[in-house]
Order: C-alpha cells, then sequence, then structure tokens
C-alpha cells in the first residue's frame, strides 16, 4: 500500500483544481456514461440521483475536494468516512475500483482534451488509487462489523 503521494503528483492534481472546477460535472457525467455500460454497475446506483444530475454533482465536489487538500487529508476525514459508509449500504466492493478507474480516467481526458497530457492522467490515476485503497480498506473494516 502506498503511504503517500509523490510531490510531482501532489502538484499536479493540485493544478488541476481549476479545471476541475469549472468542469468536474461535465468529467463525472460522462464518467457515468462510460461506467452504466455495465448493468451491473448501474443498478449500485441511485438512478434517481443520476437522472436528476444530483450524484454527477456531488462526485465532481469531491473531486474538486481532493484535488484541493491532495496534500491534507485530513481535512477529507469525514467526507471520506460518509462516503464508505455509503458505498457499504449500495454493496460496493473493492472489485469496482477498477471499472471506476478505467470510467474516470478517459472521461477526464474526453471531456478535456488536448489539456490532459499523459503525466495528469498518470498523475490522477495514482491520486485515485491511493484514494481507492484508503477507501477500501475503511469498507472492508465496516463490512466486518456488520
Amino acid at each position: 500500500m502506498t503511504t503517500t503521494l509523490s510531490p510531482e503528483t501532489i502538484a499536479i492534481v493540485k493544478a488541476t483544481a481549476p479545471a476541475l472546477q469549472q468542469h468536474g460535472v461535465a468529467i463525472t457525467t460522462r464518467m457515468y456514461e462510460r461506467l452504466f455500460v455495465d448493468p451491473e454497475v448501474k443498478a449500485l446506483f441511485d438512478e434517481a440521483a443520476q437522472e436528476s444530475g444530483e450524484q454527477p454533482k456531488r462526485l465532481a465536489a469531491a473531486i474538486l475536494a481532493y484535488a484541493k487538500n491532495v496534500d491534507n487529508l485530513g481535512v477529507l476525514g469525514q467526507a471520506v468516512e460518509r462516503m464508505a459508509q455509503r458505498h457499504v449500504e449500495t454493496g460496493v466492493k473493492a472489485e469496482h475500483y477498477p471499472l471506476v478507474a478505467a470510467a474516470l480516467l478517459p472521461a477526464i481526458k474526453d471531456v478535456l482534451g488536448d489539456a490532459v497530457d499523459d503525466n495528469i492522467l498518470s498523475a490522477w490515476g495514482e491520486a485515485y488509487w491511493f484514494l481507492a485503497e484508503i477507501l477500501t480498506g475503511r469498507e472492508k473494516q465496516l463490512y466486518q462489523a456488520a
């Protein structure tokens, strides 16, 4: 398990915050379009929250908060706990995280186009898996306690 993100990754992720502020909902909307080609994965999500646009907005806000605080994750503790609780309530498992990564990273490129290079995608991949390890670790504890 990675215990910290590289300084380069932190710098790149923080530098993307303005683009996420402007295009975050478009990115998460595109990510869900990519993710929901799998009906089993789509069934894990609240369809009403998808149709209203609330879920893409919530995820975009969470990604933006992560980008802004990637060097100070302690401030995200309550948000991470809520996310882990929600994942357990809806049956999200560790094996779903690769599916989300495979939808999110290309969605970033789809929306931002040439503004995104391999270094940015690599940094976001590293940052995604770092956070995924935190979430899956907490979710494992919650599943065991249930």
